[in-house]
């Protein structure tokens, strides 16, 4: 079911990655307005596909595989790029966690799976509010200017650390209900 609106609607998301990058770029004094709108389509589409999937019936093994793919890509190409306009170590501490922890979580979710405890670690509430204040944060950020006298580009990096420690709490509850597979006394087969 390659072809179905949710995995379109991912693959799209996977295909703004390299707009959105030449995007920022671009030196033309609203490509942040443009940027912006981008990630935030992006943001959307996260969202929308998912939605479509279960409400359409449309869920397949390529969307499970590809939806989380499209999310880590956007959000990483995003923070590298906002770390990159503002190289300032305020900025690249909450980046480098929420990077890590991608990293560190979706290993851990491999190697459950191969194990067949998946579902231990499957995305928790409080992964999905992480989620939400990860993409206004990183919008925020992206946009920069100030609307209606409120300081959009400091909202941004506040809601960024709130993202971060969210990252780091969901990280910990994962851990926490992998924990008895990961120390188990079972022996697991060498590659």
């Amino acid at each position: 079911m390659i072809y179905s609106i949710p995995n379109l609607l991912t693959l799209m998301r996977i295909a703004l990655i390299p707009v959105f990058v030449g995007i920022f770029y671009l030196p033309w004094e609203h490509a942040n307005t443009a940027c912006a709108a981008v990630y935030g389509l992006a943001a959307v589409t996260d969202w929308l596909d998912g939605y479509l999937a279960r409400r359409l019936n449309q869920t397949s093994p390529l969307g499970a595989f590809l939806d989380p793919v499209a999310d880590k890509l956007m959000v990483a190409a995003a923070l590298i790029l906002l770390v990159e306009a503002d190289p300032s170590p305020a900025l690249a501490i909450p980046v480098v966690i929420i990077i890590g922890r991608e990293i560190a979580i979706s290993a851990l979710r491999e190697w459950m799976a191969e194990m067949g405890a998946r579902a231990k670690v499957a995305v928790s509430a409080i992964g999905k509010i992480k989620t939400v204040t990860q993409m206004v944060a990183i919008t925020m950020l992206i946009y920069r200017d100030d609307i209606l006298s409120i300081p959009i580009y400091t909202v941004g990096y506040v809601l960024l650390y709130m993202a971060a420690i969210l990252t780091f709490w969901s990280m910990i509850i994962y851990l926490r209900a992998a924990w008895p597979s990961l120390n188990s006394n079972s022996k697991l087969k060498k590659q």
